[in-house]
């Protein structure tokens, strides 16, 4: 029994101990997602803007536009980017990132899977880890895993650049990126949209079709170059800054339903532990009772 009550108290010491680290990471997390929050906040309605803005002038022009990221091809070649944190102990936020990658993988892309023609690109190591792993048929790029270690506006633009540039050149006829979309701290939605190429936007059913008399100024061609290029980088760093918003909201709520298991945890342990001890209190009451009885006979 003795042996059985230092168990417990070890048992007790530990998960108390494991506690304080699922606490110390729970506020850690909270204070990252304060500023990651207020980054995309302020990020999404300019980025959303500017995306809709992109499709809608694509749209007007009707072929007008000289550009080649709304061109749409057959899927002979493809890039998926998967967008994953660099760390876990974030629930199934990873998980089910990994399982939109897949979604696409098995299914939009899945004739560039079979020939052969799939490119994968990873930022963040949790995504990477699995991909490698399991696919050793697809080519996987893995030079931009460590984004996250300098997420800033400058070194997103050069993947951004990288993939609008091997969508010109053909090298790639559609990319789709996987990653969570932060709403709060608690609902993280894990999405795969298409980046390239820019659809369009569809008028509804019977609208008779109208053309936007748009004014462009210096020129079309001008603008267009600028224009379309930088809207896209914006739209990439935003998949980005959701992600590491989600990430730390993840870990937060995470943490923080694991320190509340914690706290069960040790309240079942304590009661197990006064119950043995009682057992014990009792049995070594029994013992003393009848060794004076068996010594007054």
């Amino acid at each position: 029994m003795a042996g059985s009550l230092k168990e417990v108290r070890e048992r007790i010491r530990s998960v108390q101990n494991t506690q304080q680290i699922t606490k110390a990471m729970k506020m850690v997390s909270a204070s990252k997602l304060r500023r990651a929050q207020q980054a995309i906040v302020q990020m999404r309605p300019y980025a959303n803007r500017l995306d809709s803005m992109l499709r809608n002038i694509l749209s007007n022009l009707d072929g007008d536009a000289d550009t080649s990221f709304g061109v749409e091809r057959p899927i002979e070649r493809a890039c998926l980017v998967v967008v994953t944190s660099n760390r876990g102990l974030c629930g199934a936020f990873n998980t089910n990132i990994i399982k939109a990658a897949l979604r696409i993988l098995n299914g939009k892309f899945a004739d560039a899977h079979a020939k052969g023609k799939l490119d994968m690109i990873f930022v963040g190591k949790r995504g990477f880890d699995f991909f490698r792993k399991r696919y050793n048929t697809i080519r996987m790029i893995d030079e931009f895993v460590p984004m996250f270690d300098n997420l800033s506006f400058e070194a997103t633009k050069v993947l951004s650049q990288r993939l609008m540039d091997a969508f010109s050149n053909g090298e790639y006829d559609a990319v789709e990126v996987a990653y969570g979309e932060f709403r709060n701290a608690a609902i993280q939605n894990t999405i795969s949209v298409p980046f390239l190429p820019v659809s369009k936007i569809e008028k509804p059913a019977g609208e008779s079709a109208m053309r936007a008399d748009y004014i462009f100024e210096p020129d079309q061609k001008a603008l267009l170059d600028y224009l379309i290029p930088t809207i896209l980088q914006t739209q990439f760093f935003k998949f980005l800054l959701d992600t590491h918003a989600s990430e730390h909201g993840a870990r937060m709520t995470a943490m923080d339903k694991a320190t509340e298991n914690a706290d069960e945890l040790i309240r079942d342990l304590k009661i197990s532990y006064n119950k043995a001890r009682q057992e014990a209190i009792t049995k070594e009451i029994l013992e003393i009772v009848g060794g004076a009885a068996a010594l007054g006979a």
